[in-house]
């Protein structure tokens, strides 16, 4: 069938991307489903920092390569093998198919998903399908979902169902963001009664932290970063204090739980240097691969402190979607929070532009039959 989607033609040109373009909307054809695939029309996808960094060189990955992995939409083709999966209904897409059955797998969230993983960085669904092309040759699939679309196919180890009570909106965002940042907090942090959480670096994947955080109501919550507006959002939203990187080092703050969202060297730097003695540094954030950063590693041993990493917040997205949706159903966390502004798919150019700038949290394009 034919879609429409945002291709990134070429990794690295130069911003402004609105006007060097490298992401095309155009028309590509989409093979169907095969075993254990589903067919997804698309309602809305949110636009993440890696998806920028795939656009900007950070994360080099072949391309063309149609965009986006943070994405909701309806059930409208099962293939054989996906039969719990009903036509009509809505499904979250998340970015790591898992197995089910490799060592990764068995770690209850803690590893990736090595079959996933392959697939992911082959640009390709699990099983070596590509099922993107275009009359130059074959498109690659982004993350097991290239959701920048008007439809998608996935694997149903990509999908994970929820009730129509979640908007579509919502729906996006709890597959990258929230899991991200929700699971930085509860699944690698596991803040205990009392402990302070502090978040480091409040985009769309921080800003997840501070709010999973705030719905604890443990103990306090603070919000750090570089930008006054996401510092007063941040407050609005309830964290208990806010200040910038520099602020909190300078003041001699600690925290039992320092959660580091901002994907850079020195946010991973900041996070360490203000984790209490016995606490837990969490980095969720995506640095470029060449970024370094230095830490005193007297500190880490004489205070008894531990670094984790934790990569799509150590999340089974099966297991924890549904407990998000559940938190947003009962008032408990405000997704909707996140979502700086909706847009149209061709505003995507644009929209890297935005996020480029650190001027968006989650920016979500609406798709017009949603």
């Amino acid at each position: 069938m034919k879609i429409t989607g945002a291709v990134l033609e070429e990794i690295g040109r130069q911003q402004p991307f609105a006007q060097s373009k490298p992401i095309s909307v155009c028309e590509v054809e989409l093979d169907p489903p095969g075993p254990d695939e589903l067919l997804i029309r698309i309602e809305a996808a949110g636009i993440c920092h890696s998806d920028l960094s795939v656009v900007d060189g950070n994360r080099v990955r072949p391309t063309p390569m149609l965009l986006g992995h943070e994405a909701a939409g309806r059930v409208e083709q099962v293939g054989p093998g996906a039969e719990e999966f009903k036509i009509g209904q809505r499904v979250v897409m998340a970015f790591l198919p898992r197995c089910g059955e490799c060592a990764g797998c068995l770690t209850d969230g803690r590893l990736p998903c090595t079959p996933g993983s392959v697939a992911n960085n082959a640009g390709v669904l699990m099983g070596e399908r590509t099922l993107l092309h275009r009359e130059d040759g074959d498109v690659y699939h982004h993350l097991g979902v290239s959701g920048f679309a008007t439809h998608a196919v996935v694997n149903k180890r990509s999908a994970v169902a929820v009730d129509d009570d979640i908007p579509p909106e919502i729906a996006a965002v709890l597959g990258c963001a929230v899991l991200t940042g929700g699971g930085a907090v509860l699944n690698a942090g596991r803040p205990k009664k009392g402990d302070t959480v502090a978040v480091v670096g409040l985009g769309g994947v921080g800003v997840a932290a501070l709010i999973t955080a705030i719905s604890l109501e443990n103990g306090p919550v603070v919000g750090i970063d570089n930008v006054p507006e996401k510092l007063e959002y941040a407050k609005s939203l309830g964290a208990t204090q806010v200040m910038t990187p520099a602020e909190a080092v300078e003041s001699g703050f600690k925290a039992p739980i320092v959660v580091e969202a901002a994907g850079n060297a020195r946010a991973f730097s900041t996070a360490v240097e203000i984790t209490g003695v016995g606490g837990t540094t969490v980095t969720v954030g995506l640095p470029a691969p060449s970024a370094e950063a230095t830490i005193k590693p007297l500190g880490i041993t004489a205070e008894a402190r531990t670094i984790v990493g934790s990569y799509l917040g150590s999340a089974v997205p099966s297991r924890d979607i549904p407990t998000y949706a559940q938190l947003w159903r009962d008032g408990k966390l405000p997704v909707e929070a996140l979502i700086s502004r909706k847009i149209t798919l061709d505003q995507i150019n644009e929209a890297m532009d935005e996020l480029a700038a650190g001027k968006a949290i989650r920016q979500v394009i609406m798709f017009e039959e949603a």
